[in-house]
């Protein structure tokens, strides 16, 4: 299973990005997908998590700020992002949990490459 994420860039603050990541290979089931990110020095974090029924959370200081998304048919998630801060510039990980067809109580947890995010002031 490979997940492929795309849409980081730099952006002035105020801002928006749009996000998305694409999961292949040899899935059964997509449970929650999540989006994560990193900063220099800092650790990893949740941004934002949807489950396979649709339910979203989110780190606090996104609310009202960023959306996630997905697409079940194309196995996607996107996070859309606006009124990007300086404070919000990291590295921004995908994440899913994926069972392998034929076994929905294995719970394999991917994580994509990452892609930078830039916000300038």
């Amino acid at each position: 299973v490979q997940l492929q994420a795309s849409g980081g860039g730099l952006v002035q603050a105020g801002g928006s990005l749009r996000l998305s990541c694409a999961a292949s290979g040899s899935i059964g089931i997509i449970n929650d997908m999540g989006w994560y990110r990193q900063a220099p020095g800092n650790q990893r974090e949740l941004v934002a998590r949807i489950s396979s029924r649709g339910g979203t959370n989110y780190v606090d200081s996104v609310k009202g700020r960023f959306t996630i998304s997905r697409d079940f048919a194309k196995n996607t998630v996107s996070l859309q992002m606006n009124t990007l801060e300086p404070e919000d510039t990291a590295r921004y990980y995908c994440n899913a949990d994926i069972s392998p067809p034929g076994y929905y109580g294995l719970h394999n947890i991917y994580w994509g490459h990452g892609t930078q995010v830039t916000v300038s002031s």
